[in-house]
């Protein structure tokens, strides 16, 4: 499993459509005669084809969360666990309010006011001293941790999203305007960049700390110089998605970069050379039927060259990059909001609109756990740095805290 992600690929071919469902029986096929080596075998299909409504009240049986954060008093729309200590979580909501809160045991250490909508993006700095809140109506604030004090704000268009840089006290976001706003914290020295006219849905900073990927909601994608402020790729027309980009993750390779869209589809693309390397259709029509799909999440596994789709018909679809095969359908109850890859094993951590986390085995494309107790759906999670804890946002107006450490009774 020490192949590199881009090993069989041929990044000056042509772009390839690789359709899901055309393909089901070819991947049955390569699972039983060529991938034994890799523990691969076929998911089994638990569950129906039905779907959560969003808002839909749900009643789980139990409730496995070690803590029930409720200070909110309206939907929770974003959490993050602070990636030093991994004992403080943020959270924002409707209430126009974020909170500052200690995992062990739910205390509130800091409430982060001033906003005047609702707080749909949170995070802390790469060294846990600062954390930055952001509202929709574009007011973004930074709070140091051990003082309480907020030492800095500004206030743009709309906000979409809102990222750290992996090493630096440096903030970036991304506007409805589809300009992108990039500051020095505490100082405040500030470079702009200059959208096309369209939302910038979502930006991911790269790993080498030098470039960014963003998705904009005409389906262009673009690698931005974070250094010169200017677009060095640009992914448009035939290259681009057909609809608004929804996610994107970055390749700790630097060089790989995967979108999800509007249009159901996912791409990889190489972020030096601005060419999709395969396009993934995420299309199932005996899943989708009528319903209205998009794929929600992407994300690349750290340890294997495998990535991952989440649709809204609640298909988990893992991808063997250099073959550019699907390996493995993961058929939940309700449409997919976000997922995340282990950090060190081959495994995926899904949230989904019927308020529910679940842990799927890459290799057998089964569910190894679930964690309820949420009683509407889940709009965000997180897990700690340590592989300790996981952190949900709901519609519920609570977040929750699981602990990984000790597994939920049907695990």
């Amino acid at each position: 499993m020490d192949t590199p992600p881009d090993e069989g690929i041929d990044l000056n071919e042509d772009i390839e459509v690789i359709e899901l469902d055309d393909q089901l029986q070819d991947v049955a096929d390569q699972l039983e005669d060529g991938l034994e080596d890799l523990g691969m075998e076929d998911g089994e299909d638990d569950g129906d084809d039905g779907d959560a409504a969003i808002g839909a009240q749900v009643r789980p049986d139990r409730d496995d969360a070690h803590i029930i954060f409720s200070k909110h008093t309206g939907p929770v729309y974003c959490v993050k666990i602070d990636p030093v200590t991994c004992s403080m979580g943020v959270s924002g909501g409707e209430d126009d309010k974020a909170f500052v809160w200690r995992l062990t045991d739910g205390e509130v250490l800091m409430q982060c006011s001033g906003h005047k909508d609702s707080v749909t993006c949170a995070a802390f700095s790469h060294d846990s001293i600062y954390v930055a809140t952001g509202d929709m109506a574009g007011m973004v604030k930074v709070w140091k941790i051990d003082t309480k004090q907020e030492v800095w704000s500004f206030e743009c268009s709309d906000l979409e999203w809102l990222e750290w840089h992996p090493e630096s006290h440096i903030l970036m976001v991304g506007t409805t305007e589809g300009d992108m706003w990039l500051w020095k914290i505490p100082g405040g020295s500030t470079k702009t960049f200059q959208g096309h006219g369209c939302a910038s849905n979502v930006g991911k900073i790269m790993p080498d700390g030098k470039r960014a990927c963003v998705g904009y909601e005409d389906g262009v994608v673009k690698i931005w110089d974070l250094k010169a402020a200017s677009a060095v790729q640009t992914m448009s027309g035939h290259e681009a998605h057909e609809a608004s980009v929804t996610s994107v993750d970055c390749h700790p390779d630097n060089v790989l970069v995967m979108t999800g869209s509007v249009d159901v589809t996912s791409k990889l693309i190489n972020s030096n050379t601005g060419k999709a390397v395969v396009t993934f259709n995420c299309k199932i029509p005996e899943v989708d039927k009528d319903q209205e799909n998009s794929v929600e999440a992407v994300g690349f596994s750290n340890i294997q060259p495998l990535a991952a789709t989440g649709t809204l018909t609640g298909v988990l679809c893992i991808w063997d990059i250099p073959k550019q095969v699907a390996r493995q359908q993961c058929k939940h109850e309700a449409g997919i909001v976000r997922l995340k890859w282990d950090s060190s094993l081959p495994l995926v951590y899904t949230c989904s609109l019927d308020g529910i986390v679940q842990l799927w085995d890459a290799r057998s494309g089964k569910s190894e756990a679930q964690w309820v107790g949420h009683q509407a759906e889940i709009l965000d999670f997180d897990i700690s740095r340590d592989g300790a804890h996981l952190v949900t946002g709901s519609g519920d107006q609570t977040a929750r805290l699981f602990s990984l450490q000790s597994p939920p009774p049907d695990r």
